[in-house]
């Protein structure tokens, strides 16, 4: 199984997520991929995603997370032992997410989203220091990404298995070019090198 984490503010309608879900599709994989919208509320947030892969045993389970769906991602592969991708993640958010208090809309709709001050807590509580067996993650950053730094990812995911993309943005707009090799990296047998 793969789960997809969308970023803040954001949504399983992301191109992204769009893009695994079409490749997920053509592979005849679709039933294995899990793409929910997340709530707002952090601590929400990783209680879906828990419920949602409960019981699918750690080498059968890949987690895909882009910005601070990364963040969840690194997390929950940190606890349940499975492996990781993440793209263009977050790692410190709360130095960011101050900001964004209060009430706003989804990035893919009209819906409101309320990021609530308690929320912040909530991101603290998930604060993975250093990455255990970073052969379970696979890190794929952009030097040119406006919203984090690269080096940031690159630091904190040192020993991973790392495309670092020359130039580029936060959204990755050229991710179909890689969603192949996500994929071959979420879907490897248990025992196969990563």
């Amino acid at each position: 199984m793969i789960l997809y984490l969308h970023g803040f503010r954001s949504s399983p309608k992301s191109y992204k997520a769009r893009v695994v879900g079409v490749r997920m599709l053509e592979l005849g994989l679709s039933d294995e991929l899990r793409c929910p919208q997340l709530p707002a509320s952090p601590k929400e947030a990783i209680a879906l995603a828990l419920k949602l892969v409960e019981g699918v045993p750690a080498d059968g389970l890949a987690i895909v997370g882009s910005s601070l769906g990364g963040y969840y991602a690194t997390w929950l592969a940190e606890q349940l032992g499975c492996r990781a991708v993440l793209l263009n993640p977050a790692i410190v958010p709360l130095k960011d997410l101050d900001q964004h208090v209060g009430v706003t809309t989804q990035f893919h709709s009209d819906q409101p989203f309320e990021f609530k001050r308690e929320y912040i807590a909530e991101l603290r509580a998930l604060a993975v220091d250093k990455i255990t067996r970073p052969e379970r993650y696979f890190l794929i950053a952009a030097t040119g990404d406006e919203v984090l730094d690269y080096r940031d990812m690159v630091a904190h995911y040192d020993g991973a298995r790392q495309h670092i993309i020359d130039g580029s943005d936060h959204a990755i707009p050229e991710f179909k070019q890689y969603v192949d090799e996500v994929l071959t990296f979420c879907l490897a047998a248990p025992d196969a090198p990563l």
